[in-house]
């Protein structure tokens, strides 16, 4: 049984921006306050473009958003967008507990059937 996921292009973009362990990275730090990109960058060791196109990555998709003071581009974590993450994930959870009780039950009638 296929269920229709509100959103599903939103999700797929989610959790194709989080698929990289580098947009990963850039989340935890952001978890911790806003950042200038130069600073964000710094830890990384890739040129400063191609960092960019990962913050790209995760500002289309609405994780993180940006704004410029002068010459300086800060970026913060837009934590609502995680939810919608964790609330699909809640219910896989809620499925996959059902159905491991379900099965638990079968295994431990089967056993007292024999």
């Amino acid at each position: 049984m296929v269920r229709r996921v509100p959103n599903q292009e939103a999700l797929n973009d989610l959790f194709r921006s989080l698929a990289d362990p580098t947009r990963r990275a850039v989340i935890m730090r952001l978890g911790q306050g806003p950042l200038a990109v130069t600073d964000l960058a710094r830890p990384f060791t890739m040129a400063l473009p191609s960092f960019a196109q990962h913050l790209d990555v995760l500002e289309d998709c609405g994780l993180v958003r940006s704004h410029k003071a002068g010459r300086v581009r800060t970026y913060h974590l837009v934590p609502r967008r995680l939810a919608v993450a964790h609330r699909w994930l809640e219910s896989q959870q809620r499925i996959w507990d059902r159905r491991l009780d379900q099965l638990d039950a079968t295994l431990v009638q089967m056993k007292e059937t024999r």
